[in-house]
């Protein structure tokens, strides 16, 4: 399944309308021995490849939301979160993972069509699949994660990677 939701083709983060980094201006900084971990990471660190603990997006408490903008309209039909798993964890736990989210297209005027509510499960493999939920009327260029529960941290949430599965949009596509 193609990725869209990768820098490298040209995807990127609608920062108007995505939740602040965790620590803000990338002044605070936390430890997990034996890696340092900084507020630094922007959003746009969920469209890269590179899966390493501690090289994620954090946002401040358990909800949160990032909007991604794709390279081009796409019909989407599935979407992939990944998180690191406990055993490389420094900490030995992954608290901060998403737990409960939802998925929505959204169009150039806002308005957000849901494509299906899931939860990721921290006890199965790290990078796990949703397929969309319902019939889709149109194609989307932005698509908003939504992050409506963690795995119990009571300070932040990390995102390692939200990958964006789709066909693109041509003019004899119909859903």
């Amino acid at each position: 399944m193609p990725d869209w939701a990768l820098e490298a083709i040209g995807a990127a983060i609608d920062k108007e309308r995505t939740s602040k980094s965790y620590g803000g201006q990338g002044k605070k900084t936390w430890w997990l021995p034996p890696f340092g971990f900084s507020s630094a990471n922007p959003p746009e660190t969920i469209l890269q490849p590179r899966i390493a603990p501690g090289d994620c997006w954090p946002f401040q408490g358990s909800r949160g939301h990032v909007v991604i903008r794709l390279p081009e309209q796409i019909w989407p039909t599935a979407f992939t979160i990944w998180h690191i798993s406990a055993a490389v964890s420094p900490s030995g736990e992954v608290s901060s993972a998403p737990k409960e989210f939802a998925v929505s297209g959204v169009d150039e005027a806002t308005a957000e069509t849901l494509l299906g509510t899931f939860t990721y499960d921290v006890h199965k493999e790290i990078a796990q699949t949703f397929h969309v939920q319902k019939e889709l009327p149109r194609t989307f260029r932005y698509i908003k994660f939504q992050v409506q529960s963690n795995w119990g941290n009571p300070e932040y949430t990390c995102v390692y990677r939200v990958q964006v599965h789709g066909k693109t949009a041509s003019p004899n596509d119909h859903p």
